[in-house]
């Protein structure tokens, strides 16, 4: 990940698991985001972000589905064509355009690939 985001690495943020009120398994994500002074925790697991933890912090946890969704409805063009562009890049096996919408909604985005398709009817 480093290779593909090298500014994704958080640093010292261990100070401030102690603070931090949400699951105990999960301390460490929130005191990274904090550290970074991220807004957003993207996670399929939002019961361990209760809204009492992030709330302080003025941070908010948003399921990867609703958050693939909000990118779509503020940039459209762009979020297609990367789409476009990651089925067309698909190697060993190729993959069709519906095979990819299917995929994205097994993968738990099945709002996000509804969606998708809506906006895109016909590529398939």
């Amino acid at each position: 990940m480093r290779g593909f985001f090298p500014d994704a690495l958080v640093e010292n943020y261990e100070s401030l698991v102690p603070a931090m009120t949400n699951d105990p398994k999960d301390r460490h994500v929130l005191a990274a985001a904090v550290r970074s002074r991220a807004e957003l925790i993207v996670t399929s697991n939002q019961k361990d972000f209760p809204t009492t933890a992030l709330k302080p912090y003025d941070v908010a946890v948003r399921s990867p589905d609703d958050f693939l969704l909000d990118q779509l409805d503020l940039d459209p063009s762009t979020v297609v064509r990367i789409a476009e562009e990651v089925v067309a890049d698909m190697r060993n096996p190729t993959i069709t355009w519906n095979g990819y919408l299917e995929g994205l909604a097994r993968a738990g985005l099945p709002l996000f690939a509804t969606e998708l398709e809506k906006r895109t009817a016909g590529v398939g």
